[in-house]
C-alpha cells in the first residue's frame, strides 16, 4: 500500500509525506471512555481478517511487555474492532510514563507460534489528507488509579497509546 499526501510545511515549501507497507490497519473511528477505547478499523493491502488474529499492544522499551486482545469481526471481511481496558495497560506500570504500540497480527496458521514468524501490521491512520495527525487528533485522557493513560497517533501516524504518573 502506498500513500503520498502533499502538504505546505511551516515555512512555506511544498513537501510530500510518503507512506509505503505491505499491509496496513487504517482507523475509522476510536470511541474514549473513562475505563477504556473502542477501535474500528479496516484491513487494507493484506487478506481477510483470519479467526486467529489477535490485537497485539507492545510496550516500546527493552522489555518486550506484550497484551492482546480478540478483535470482534466487522460486516465484512475486512472490518474489525477491539477494546482496549486502561487498567490492563495501567496495571504494573512501575515508574515513569511508557507507551504501547498497537497493530494486529494476522497468523491464521496455527503451526504458527512464535509472533515474530508472521509480521504484525500496524494500526493507524493514513488514508485521508494529513500528513500529520499528532497535533491534530487529540483525545482525552483519563486517569486510572494514579496514572493518565491516553490514546495518541505517533509522529508516524500510527496509534499508540501513553500510560504516564498522573500529576
Amino acid at each position: 500500500m502506498a500513500v503520498r499526501i502533499p502538504y505546505a510545511t511551516k515555512d512555506g515549501f511544498l513537501a510530500v509525506r510518503t507512506w509505503l507497507r505491505a499491509a496496513h490497519a487504517e482507523v475509522e473511528r476510536i470511541e474514549v471512555t473513562d475505563s477504556s477505547m473502542t477501535v474500528r478499523a479496516r484491513l487494507h493491502g493484506t487478506g481477510p481478517l483470519p479467526g486467529t488474529a489477535t490485537v497485539r499492544l507492545r510496550r516500546r522499551g527493552g522489555d518486550g511487555v506484550l497484551r492482546t486482545v480478540e478483535p470482534r469481526a466487522g460486516s465484512d471481511d475486512r472490518g474489525f474492532s477491539f477494546t482496549v481496558d486502561y487498567g490492563e495497560l495501567a496495571a504494573g506500570n512501575g515508574t515513569g510514563s511508557h507507551v504501547w504500540d498497537l497493530a494486529v497480527q494476522l497468523s491464521s496458521r496455527p503451526e504458527v507460534s512464535e509472533v515474530s514468524e508472521v509480521p504484525a501490521v500496524r494500526i493507524g491512520r493514513l488514508l485521508d489528507d494529513l500528513a500529520d495527525r499528532k497535533e491534530i487528533f487529540v483525545y482525552p485522557a483519563a486517569t486510572v488509579g494514579d496514572v493518565v493513560v491516553r490514546p495518541y497517533y505517533t509522529v508516524d501516524n500510527d496509534l499508540s497509546v501513553e500510560v504516564a504518573p498522573a500529576g
